[in-house]
């Protein structure tokens, strides 16, 4: 156990000593933070965009367009540029396209950003929408809302309907309160009682990306000391299971203390901006007892892993070959994700609680249903045929390791399967 914990303090010193370590766990608060700002801080400082609403029905839909597009309380400034009545011949498709390239009046205009042709008779609309960006539909779809408005208004004035009574009656909406017999206070539903829900993704997600970023950290350090003989010396001091389980504790160290340092950041904004939210999240995950879970899964789903990872690096004496190992494995990562929301909205799906069972997929969908509280047999059935799988692989990886360990050249499939086997 000593040589055990010296390897894993080893393991865990020679990242957290580095000023890069620091330093990156210290940037990616900020870059997530200015990943969520980014697309609300570019829509504010982009240059307005310049329309010209073509109206060739003579109902006044460009009129309706227009007070839409600045009814959104000085969002998106629109230059009106142009009302004007025209057939739809091939010189308005010429013009426009100018428009739209060159400019108005020539080289060196106003370029417009893009045009609504409003065409049709009677309740027949078409729109022609010119764009010059082909991503960006939100013009395209505000302009279509707000036609589609007027239409229905001009067809209740018709039927004998007020527009302003129309205008009234839409406005209306029900108020909805939510109710549950697993609602806390008297029925009624309110954030304390979907914060399970909210806190079981997060964890799953914290699970995920423990793993992720926690056995690539390994699987370099592994292939590190393998091309420079350093696993050769420490295998003649110290046996497979001391080497193979510090180096994933010291690992585990590593990530934790990102995770702490993150943990800590958060929770200190939390009870300065929302000491309530702070408190609920907090009987959430005690009072209900979800943190045992959540370690439950966690050590298990990060040491199944961390094992894996750590018997791929011992047959790699660089990333190159590591790759063609990784990929069915990064791939079986990715499918936990695209079920996380599914478990929090629909947990008690038959989909779900199969692939509950398939031990790759349990920490990560079990950490995110917790919430839902599953059958007790369930949470017991999936954490015995984990902890089971755990053992199996750790084992195989134990054999693995050292035969990698040991191991020079290409990676033979056939050779290496040998080697596991006989535990040479």
């Amino acid at each position: 156990m000593r040589r055990l914990l010296r390897i894993a303090a080893r393991e865990y010193v020679a990242y957290v000593r580095t000023v890069g370590f620091w330093l990156s766990m210290l940037l990616m608060p900020a870059i997530g933070a200015a990943a969520i700002s980014a697309p609300a801080l570019l829509e504010k400082n982009a240059p307005p965009p310049v329309i010209a609403i073509i109206d060739q029905t003579g109902h006044g839909f460009d009129r309706a367009v227009i007070d839409s597009l600045k009814g959104e309380a000085g969002k998106r400034p629109i230059a009106e540029i142009a009302y004007v009545s025209v057939s739809p011949t091939a010189p308005l498709d010429a013009a426009l396209k100018r428009w739209l390239t060159t400019g108005i009046g020539g080289d060196g205009g106003r370029k417009l950003s893009a045009a609504a042709v409003i065409h049709g008779v009677d309740d027949a609309i078409t729109i022609d929408f010119w764009s010059n960006n082909l991503a960006d539909r939100s013009l395209e779809r505000e302009v279509s809302a707000a036609v589609a408005d007027a239409l229905r208004v001009r067809r209740m004035a018709a039927l004998g309907v007020d527009p302003a009574a129309l205008k009234a009656a839409q406005s209306l909406k029900p108020k909805v309160v939510s109710f549950s017999p697993k609602a806390a206070a008297a029925g009624q539903v309110g954030l304390r009682d979907r914060l399970p829900g909210i806190v079981g993704f997060g964890a799953a997600m914290l699970l995920w990306s423990m793993v992720f970023t926690g056995a690539g950290i390994l699987l370099n350090s592994v292939i590190e000391e393998k091309s420079n003989r350093v696993l050769e010396v420490l295998l003649a001091s110290a046996s497979v299971p001391e080497i193979m389980f510090g180096k994933i504790l010291g690992v585990a160290g590593v990530t934790l203390t990102v995770l702490g340092v993150w943990a800590a950041v958060g929770g200190t904004l939390i009870l300065t901006l929302n000491p309530g939210l702070a408190a609920d999240i907090g009987a959430v995950l005690i009072g209900r007892g979800l943190v045992f879970y959540f370690l439950l899964y966690l050590v298990g789903g990060y040491l199944m892993y961390a094992a894996i990872f750590t018997a791929i690096g011992s047959f790699c004496e660089t990333t190159r070959e590591a790759q063609t190992l990784l990929g069915p494995i990064m791939a079986l990562l990715t499918i936990p994700v695209i079920f996380l929301t599914q478990a929090i909205r629909r947990p008690d799906s038959p989909m779900l609680e199969a692939l509950s069972w398939f031990p790759p997929f349990t920490p990560f969908l079990m950490t995110a249903r917790a919430a839902s509280e599953p059958p007790l047999w369930e949470v017991l059935g999936t954490g015995v045929l984990m902890a089971v799988t755990v053992a199996l692989v750790v084992w195989i990886a134990g054999r693995a390791f050292r035969a990698g360990a040991l191991s020079s050249g290409k990676i033979d499939f056939k050779g290496l399967i040998a080697r596991v086997r006989g535990g040479a």
